[in-house]
């Protein structure tokens, strides 16, 4: 027992490390640093948007990007939403219904030039 509550406080501690919230974004929105990527969750009624920026906060392409999108979990319930890139440096989609308080999002794309992208949110 006590094994396993050590290997889980591991885990989440290694989750915290790859991902952290820097900040609130430039559109209002929670920011995470993802490997020397930022990415900023705004989410307005049923429109979901990430905007992609450098480690100097200049803007990411999101052109090219592949296989991207967000697991949210909210109200116990679970779904995917695929993300479309949008020039210059968002990925966007469509929520089934706007995002509860404490919902969870999970992010995961591959970005044009290879780099795996993950990032977590809470919304509050």
């Amino acid at each position: 027992m006590l094994r396993l509550m050590i290997a889980g406080a591991i885990a989440s501690f290694v989750s915290t490390a790859s991902a952290h919230e820097v900040s609130t974004g430039p559109n209002g929105g929670p920011v995470v640093d993802v490997a020397g990527h930022h990415v900023e969750m705004v989410s307005k009624g049923t429109e979901f948007v990430l905007y992609l920026t450098d480690a100097a906060d200049k803007p990411l392409a999101s052109a090219g990007t592949k296989a991207a999108r967000a697991i949210v979990q909210d109200a116990g319930k679970t779904a995917t939403v695929a993300l479309s890139a949008v020039d210059p440096n968002k990925l966007v989609g469509t929520l089934a219904q706007p995002l509860g308080a404490g919902a969870r999002i999970v992010i995961s794309a591959t970005l044009a030039d290879g780099h795996a992208l993950q990032a977590r949110f809470t919304n509050n």
